[in-house]
């Protein structure tokens, strides 16, 4: 193999690594306090997100919120330099997306979603 083939697959297996670190590592990263996406039901008969057919793997903290008994999702810490953002999600992602779905069901501090008859007001706090 000539020394110029063997050094682009080397610089290419080096990029690819590297692309594959960027994509894994980021969600491993993690400084300061946690932020959690709560839901807390509400007796409003407003307009709600229909949350109903969500996956969870589409919604995880939406859904692992509902599904908690202290209506509170896994934390979510942001990255060095805020760059774990970029490459994560995060339930800031997931309140956005409810928001523009359904506009009229976006709070001052959150969203309002609806889920099996009950109406919660999700928002993303940090304690």
């Amino acid at each position: 193999m000539r020394r110029v083939t063997r050094n682009l697959l080397v610089a290419i297996a080096l990029v690819a690594v590297a692309l594959l670190a960027l994509g894994a590592l980021p969600g491993y990263l993690g400084s300061g306090d946690p932020y959690y996406l709560t839901v807390e039901p509400i007796e409003r008969n407003d307009t709600a997100a229909d949350v109903n057919n969500v996956s969870d793997r589409r919604y995880p903290y939406l859904v692992g919120a509902i599904e908690s008994a202290d209506g509170r999702s896994d934390g979510y810490q942001t990255g060095p330099f805020g760059m774990k953002k970029w490459f994560t999600h995060t339930p800031f992602d997931e309140v956005d997306a409810l928001t523009q779905q359904v506009p009229n069901a976006s709070t001052e501090t959150g969203v309002r979603v609806r889920r099996n008859g009950a109406v919660y007001h999700a928002e993303v706090i940090r304690s």
